[in-house]
Order: C-alpha cells, then sequence, then structure tokens
C-alpha cells in the first residue's frame, strides 16, 4: 500500500455487485478506499455530501437514471475525474461521454488491473498521486520535469510529441485506435484529420531511436506501445 493513495476515495458506481467487488478488490489491493453506488441517483447523492470520492468509476447502463445522464448532472457543479465502464465501444457513444465531460472510458469486458492503472494514471495528471515516474522498457518520463528519456539520454519533444508518449506509457500493453489517442491526446473537440495521429507517431518513433519500434502498428485498429 502506498501512503498516498491511502486517503483517496474511489466511487464505483455499478448495478452488479459482482462487478463492483471485482473492481473494488483491486482497488483496495493498491490502497484506494473504495465507496460502492448501484444506480444512478445513489451515485448523484454520494457526490453531493460533504465527503465527495477523488474519482468515480461510473457504469454506463444504470437504474434509476444512466451514467450519461449521472454525468451531465455532475458536471453542472462538479470536475471529479470519471471514467465510464461501459459495454457500448462504438466511437458515438466515446464521443458522448467526452463530449459530456468524461475524462476516460473502459469497455467490457475489461481487465480489472488495466481498469486500476487507467484510474492511477487519471490521478496522476490530476496531481493527486504526488510525484512519479512513467516507464516501459528503457523509455522513462519524469512527469515533475516533464521530460522524456531513452535511458539517460533526454530527448527533445514538442508538447504533444511527450503527451502521445505519455498516454502509450500509460495505455502499454493496450491496442489504441486512431479516434481513442486523438480523444485521449487532442480532447474529444479536436476535428484535425485522423491523420494527424499517424503524423506525430512517425515523428516519435523517428525522435525514440532504436526504441522508436516499442510503438507497433496494430493493422485494422491503429497502434501499440510494446511491453518489453
Amino acid at each position: 500500500m502506498s501512503d498516498n493513495t491511502r486517503s483517496i476515495s474511489i466511487l464505483v458506481a455499478d448495478d452488479e455487485d459482482r462487478i463492483r467487488k471485482l473492481i473494488a478488490d483491486f482497488l483496495i489491493r493498491e490502497g484506494f478506499e473504495v465507496l460502492e453506488a448501484a444506480d444512478g441517483a445513489q451515485t448523484l447523492s454520494m457526490c453531493s455530501g460533504s465527503r465527495k470520492p477523488d474519482l468515480i468509476v461510473l457504469d454506463v447502463m444504470m437504474p434509476l437514471m444512466d451514467g450519461f445522464t449521472v454525468l451531465a448532472e455532475l458536471r453542472k457543479t462538479s470536475d471529479i475525474p470519471v471514467i465510464l465502464l461501459t459495454a457500448k465501444s462504438s466511437e458515438t457513444d466515446q464521443l458522448s461521454g467526452f463530449r459530456l465531460g468524461a475524462d476516460d472510458y473502459v469497455t467490457k469486458p475489461f481487465s480489472p488491473s488495466l481498469l486500476v492503472a487507467r484510474v492511477q494514471a487519471l490521478l496522476r495528471r490530476r496531481g493527486m498521486l504526488g510525484s512519479h515516474s512513467a516507464q516501459c522498457g528503457n523509455v522513462r518520463i519524469d512527469e515533475l520535469a516533464h521530460v522524456a528519456y531513452v535511458n539517460d539520454t533526454a530527448l527533445e519533444l514538442t508538447p504533444k510529441e511527450y503527451d502521445l508518449l505519455l498516454y502509450f506509457i500509460e495505455n502499454k500493453g493496450v491496442a489504441l485506435s486512431r479516434e481513442k489517442i486523438l480523444n485521449g491526446v487532442w480532447n474529444y473537440d479536436y476535428f484535425g484529420d485522423l491523420r494527424t495521429v499517424d503524423t506525430h507517431v512517425k515523428q516519435l518513433r523517428s525522435k525514440l531511436g532504436e526504441s522508436g519500434d516499442m510503438i507497433v502498428t496494430v493493422r485494422g485498429v491503429g497502434y501499440r506501445l510494446e511491453v518489453r
């Protein structure tokens, strides 16, 4: 258990007891405090009291009030980070979530370990987990200094190349579509061409040198950062 996760509370909102327990077990193992809600109305109620959660894992398909409605209501008064948990994987549903103010999404069926990694990455971006050095193989990012390294050599990256590399490392081993990368790095309201992703990946690979081949092309999907 890490000292800086002990006071961080995560609200897991899902109508399935089994899913809530599965997520809670993995979060508790990492030192987080876990709160639970079984429907949308209960979720909103738990976010309006004096003791609000630090992050919400929010299922879209819930009784009384679905996750999209909860998120829309929540964003009227709060910027609590939200990860949507959904069985829907279409681009339209994902964009709807981002437009309503979701910070990330995970599609069912999901890996609990991956979900926990997403929780930790989002909390780090919000400055709630203190200092952190993200790493994959010999590629490392010092998030406090905002510098990326291959071995001990600092790289000269543009801001977007840095964000792209950090996004890959936070999602290492996961096949990411160009749309998801665009949403995660450029945000949902970027209306540029998807080839922007390809251009930045090409530039990033070049700057990583021999380590650039860690970013592999997944045919018909997008890209994946290989774990080595």
